[in-house]
């Protein structure tokens, strides 16, 4: 028999069900009756933010740490707008997430009421599932089926409507199971072909994406690598997918890959592409697979098989049943020379980076310095920006689930993502990167983990401009800078004042310095990096850049 409740009530039920243990909001008057359910709760812990953005990506990087739908609140329209760049992140990184939102009360629907907005066809475009919830008796029938959406298939965002009048409205409440996530298996013949192709080929790789991860599927991914001796590449922002000290590793295909190690993707004559669906970033503008090679994709949502390229076999399964499936086969063969040739590629890639001889900070010793000093199970977040290319391509992830960085390319990232980490894993450590420009988006959230003792070090590279895009200035209007220089901030004040503690270095040693007092630290902690505003990236300065657009004229 059900139980009589309010709509907020419920709606906490489903919560413990599902075992959310942290929500991430801004405080809002339309959804005040949920706010007053989870302040009766012991086991839900409600995180207040300084913005419904930092919510959102906290939210978000909760959901990449745990596996679990992270879950985030904001009041109607202007609060939901707000929280959009995290529920489009969700979207494009396949994380689950829910997503509660305050609605005007149902009577005052259609009158363009008080922060009035059809709030599930506005995000139908960016979210797995929308829905309005009319009828209060059906609130433990959508809150959970919302649950199951974002986490079954692909997972993804899912976002519920609340108008005022449900929340506080009463009826029988009756709740059904917490459903396991399905995880379909390969059928024999889908393996039998890919077997066929891989007898067949001479170059075969693994371009391993999020869906790996997703599956807890990275040890059955090394099993079947090791097991034929196939190099294993990831897809953007999966760097963590497979150790990158493995002998079989042969990089990453994304933004500021160095051509020599997008060279095995453009070699490979067979590629196998498990858990990704083959974005505009992993593929180089999608360039970089050729017709004349083979390819088997394999992903757990239908509608990414064949979107970006027809695959000769494409398989709807989950990463790790699939991997696990594949393991099985029985090829008389393995590629250790060409995977060999590969990772010495990869290793090496770097080696004529040099730094700009007349500034103090390198970015790519900043890297090194993170490498020896963090333990190798700390867990990177990344903002968007140039400074990201450094990470990318010099830190090395050698566990698994230890970098959650934005697919979407989202500003603001990276802090608010290591605050939502660091409560899904507080026994890591976990560090975030930013850049100036996207950093100061959700630089109030340094407020929110030092109130509520959120121990995150967060680094600031500070050139005081908008990096990537006064590249891309350079590039197609060298000298005509406009809208991409930004003030002389002092982050490690700025800090301070908020109540963290801040550094500023301008060499190695201050850097590694601050970093060991940081790791001391039991709070929140910020160092700002001056970094040199000539290198805009790994391989160019604006100079050269000027100097490549007058040579062209």
């Amino acid at each position: 028999m059900g139980k009589a409740m309010n709509g907020a009530h419920a709606i906490v039920e489903c919560l413990k069900l599902e075992g959310v243990e942290h929500v991430f909001c801004v405080p809002g008057e339309s959804y005040l009756p949920l706010m007053d359910s989870i302040y009766e709760t012991e086991s839900i812990q409600l995180i207040s933010t300084r913005h419904e953005g930092g919510a959102a990506f906290m939210a978000e990087a909760y959901g990449k740490a745990t596996r679990k739908p992270g879950v985030a609140m904001a009041t109607r329209a202007v609060g939901g707008a707000n929280l959009a760049i995290g529920i489009h992140t969700a979207y494009q990184d396949s994380t689950p997430m829910v997503v509660f939102l305050g609605q005007v009360h149902s009577k005052f629907r259609g009158r363009e009421g008080f922060q009035e907005v059809d709030l599930d066809r506005f995000f139908g475009h960016i979210a797995k599932w929308t829905v309005e919830i009319k009828d209060v008796e059906r609130m433990p029938e959508l809150v959970q089926r919302a649950f199951r959406i974002a986490k079954s298939g692909r997972p993804g965002p899912v976002v519920i409507a609340l108008p005022e009048d449900v929340l506080v409205a009463e009826a029988e409440m009756s709740f059904g199971p917490v459903t396991l996530v399905p995880a379909p298996r390969p059928g024999t013949q889908e393996i039998v072909f890919v077997q066929r192709l891989l007898e067949q080929s001479e170059r075969p790789v693994i371009l391993a994406g999020g869906g790996v991860t997703a599956a807890n599927g990275e040890r059955a991914l090394r099993k079947l690598a090791e097991k034929f001796e196939i190099p294993v590449m990831s897809s953007f922002r999966r760097h963590d997918v497979f150790p990158n000290d493995h002998a079989l590793y042969v990089g990453h295909s994304g933004l500021g890959t160095f051509a020599p190690i997008l060279d095995t993707l453009r070699k490979a004559d067979l590629v196998l592409a498990i858990g990704t669906r083959l974005s505009e970033i992993t593929t180089q503008d999608y360039s970089i697979l050729n017709l004349e090679q083979k390819l088997v994709h394999i992903d757990i949502d239908e509608k990414t098989l064949g979107k970006v390229y027809s695959p000769h076999v494409g398989i709807v399964a989950d990463a790790r049943e699939a991997l696990e499936e594949l393991f099985e086969m029985k090829v008389d063969r393995n590629w250790s020379k060409w995977s060999n040739e590969r990772h010495e590629t990869y290793k090496h890639a770097g080696d004529r980076v040099d730094a700009v001889k007349e500034h103090s900070v390198d970015n790519k010793e900043i890297i090194r310095i993170l490498q020896e000093t963090l333990p190798e199970d700390a867990i990177i977040t990344n903002d968007a920006g140039n400074f990201a290319s450094w990470l990318h391509n010099f830190y090395s992830f050698k566990c698994s689930k230890t970098y959650i960085g934005p697919t979407s390319g989202a500003m603001g990232y990276g802090f608010p993502a290591a605050v939502g980490a660091k409560l899904a894993k507080p026994d890591k450590t976990v560090v975030s990167l930013s850049g100036d420009g996207g950093f100061m988006m959700t630089a109030q959230e340094l407020e929110t983990a030092v109130r509520y003792n959120i121990p995150v070090i967060a680094l600031v590279f500070n050139n005081s401009m908008y990096g990537t895009i006064r590249m891309h200035q350079e590039m197609h209007y060298p000298k005509r800078v406009i809208g991409t220089e930004l003030s002389d901030v002092n982050f490690a004040s700025l800090g301070t004042a908020l109540g963290a503690q801040g550094f500023r270095v301008t060499t190695h040693k201050e850097f590694k310095y601050s970093l060991e007092r940081a790791l001391l630290s039991k709070g929140v902690t910020l160092i700002e990096i001056m970094t040199n505003p000539q290198q805009i990236s790994i391989q160019s300065t604006i100079d050269s850049i000027r100097e490549k657009w007058m040579q062209k004229a």
